[in-house]
């Protein structure tokens, strides 16, 4: 979301709050705090990495063999990792505070500064989060995963599920607390809800239950049914250029 519709869209609440009697209802006030904290303090934090690839749109000529050097856009071509400020600290151009800053806004952001050490380069930028899938898939783990993606891209990116996955008691967590599940988590993913959406930050976890014996089968199948009708992009992060 831009910044824009943030705005609107808090704009929307704040007047549904003053024309009903009964103010916002508990999810639309955590709504509006939500999107408030978003234009004040930014869609960054600490741990997230940030995925760049800087183009030279004219490139030096080939010259005689000689001892190799990065140019200043292979330095910049890398993954890189946000500080305890709100910070990027990158090669050549040096720290870029992003407090403040949405992710809409964060390629115009690294490409301006970036044009200051480099004539007219081509930037390409992909937020990435890092999110533990636990439980039962193929292959459980840690994975730095698009701020774009819908859940089951990243549920795929872990091998998928196994035949003993319960979908239907699907959540997420936060330091030990569960910020998603039921019935809202379940719109959510068949709204094609992203993790940018759903508002993960790196560390979240997502669980995958067992599913108990002989329980559960028609909701997990309507659930799979949900999963599948959703476009599914597989994100190989090393290839996303």
């Amino acid at each position: 979301q831009t910044r824009t519709e943030l705005e609107s869209r808090l704009r929307q609440l704040e007047e549904m709050a003053s024309q009903n009697r009964g103010g916002l209802s508990d999810s639309e006030r955590a709504e509006a705090a939500y999107i408030r904290s978003r234009l004040d303090e930014g869609d960054f934090h600490v741990g997230d990495r940030i995925l760049i690839a800087v183009e030279d749109p004219t490139p030096p000529a080939v010259t005689s063999s000689g001892p190799v050097v990065k140019s200043s856009e292979q330095q910049l071509s890398d993954t890189f990792t946000v500080g305890s400020s709100q910070e990027l600290t990158l090669p050549v151009v040096g720290v870029v505070p992003l407090h403040g800053v949405l992710r809409t806004e964060l390629e115009s952001r690294l490409a301006g500064e970036v044009a200051r050490y480099i004539r007219d380069p081509v930037v390409h930028v992909h937020a990435l989060v890092g999110l533990a899938v636990t439980g039962e898939l193929t292959r459980p783990g840690y994975y730095s995963v698009p701020a774009d993606a819908v859940i089951p891209a990243v549920l795929m990116a872990a091998g998928g599920t196994t035949h003993e996955a319960k979908l239907q008691d699907l959540k997420i967590r936060r330091s030990g607390k569960t910020i998603w599940e039921g019935d809202a988590l379940r719109e959510a993913l068949a709204a094609g809800s992203t993790v940018d959406d759903l508002g993960l930050h790196p560390g979240d976890v997502i669980v995958v239950p067992r599913l108990g014996p002989g329980g559960g089968l028609h909701q997990s199948a309507y659930l799979i049914s949900v999963l599948l009708g959703i476009p599914v992009t597989i994100y190989t992060l090393t290839k996303i250029f």
